[in-house]
């Protein structure tokens, strides 16, 4: 028989994540809370039976009756703690509208809290801090990523002035939003460029200026994995080196932004794998900055292209 306190935590944290979404799947439910469907399905009827107003479909999931509210919730310690360090991370990952939003919807929360959470909140204030030496979004346009979201969620066509990576000029793009992902530090829009009749990826702080309009999209689009997945589907090249164990070190973090796959003990060095798009070279030149600790495996074309960089600066020397 399955401990009673620890059923009825799960059946009260299932109505809570019911409350949260407009459809929740079965599958969903059993997966977070690590039972088995048949288990989800008992604590449901259980609820139906207390009367809860749910309702499921088939293949779909379930939903609650919308105006159904549950009384006031009360954080635990673990939970209070966790919103004082998003509450930290956020202003780093949002636009200064989003942070405002959020900062106000702190307030709510901490309203409610014990008095003795609200002191650990005080406590743990003073003592966490997060620095960032970047800027995700332009200061002067604080409500990019507002923008960008409503225009995913209303379906609505948005205006911006970019600068592409290797283009001094700054172009007037209407875009189609699909969605944002957050990758190397910075913000990824997805969009179908109506100037380039074609779907883009375009960077949160190259944008210059912003509009959403009254547009529609003219056209439908495939959810926001589709295209990233299409991304990862690109010719790459398979890329090994092998980096000695003092190096390889302090190159743990930045490796991420290069392909990075596995790596493989070899005793004195460490052998590396990375998937990369050989048509660029910044793989080449920041395998420049550690080459003399290093060297490279695979493919023969990697090796020409590091030769003819090191000619290229000898030449200057």
């Amino acid at each position: 028989m399955e401990d009673s306190p620890k059923r009825f935590d799960r059946i009260i944290a299932i109505l809570i994540q019911l409350q949260s979404k407009r459809i929740v799947r079965a599958q969903d439910l059993a997966d977070r809370f690590g039972v088995s469907l048949r288990t989800i399905y008992r604590d449901v009827r259980t609820l139906e039976a207390s009367g809860v107003p749910i309702s499921s479909e088939a293949g779909i999931g379930y939903s609650i009756q919308e105006g159904y509210k549950l009384p006031p919730v009360m954080f635990t310690k673990e939970e209070a703690m966790s919103f004082i360090a998003a509450e930290k991370l956020m202003p780093h990952f949002t636009d200064k509208s989003l942070g405002s939003y959020f900062q106000s919807s702190m307030y709510k929360i901490k309203s409610i809290l014990r008095w003795s959470e609200k002191d650990m909140f005080d406590s743990l204030d003073r003592n966490l801090v997060v620095q960032q030496n970047h800027s995700l979004f332009r200061e002067s346009i604080p409500n990019a990523q507002e923008l960008l979201i409503a225009g995913i969620v209303q379906k609505k066509q948005v205006d911006i002035s970019y600068q592409g990576f290797e283009s001094e000029a700054v172009t007037r793009r209407t875009i189609e939003p699909i969605g944002m992902y957050h990758e190397h530090q910075f913000w990824y829009i997805v969009a179908y460029c109506l100037l380039r009749k074609d779907y883009r990826k375009f960077r949160s702080d190259r944008i210059f200026s912003i509009r959403l309009l009254d547009q529609p999209f003219a056209g439908s689009h495939q959810p926001l994995d589709y295209y990233l997945q299409e991304e990862d589907r690109l010719d790459k090249t398979k890329v090994v080196i092998r980096v000695n164990k003092k190096t390889a070190k302090y190159i743990q973090r930045s490796r991420q932004f290069y392909g990075f796959v596995s790596e493989e003990d070899r005793g004195e060095v460490i052998e590396m794998m990375f998937m990369v798009g050989l048509n660029e070279d910044f793989f080449s030149r920041w395998y420049l900055m550690f080459g003399d600790q290093a060297e490279i495996v695979e493919p023969e074309s990697l090796k020409a292209e590091v030769a003819g960089l090191l000619k290229k600066i000898a030449r200057k020397l």
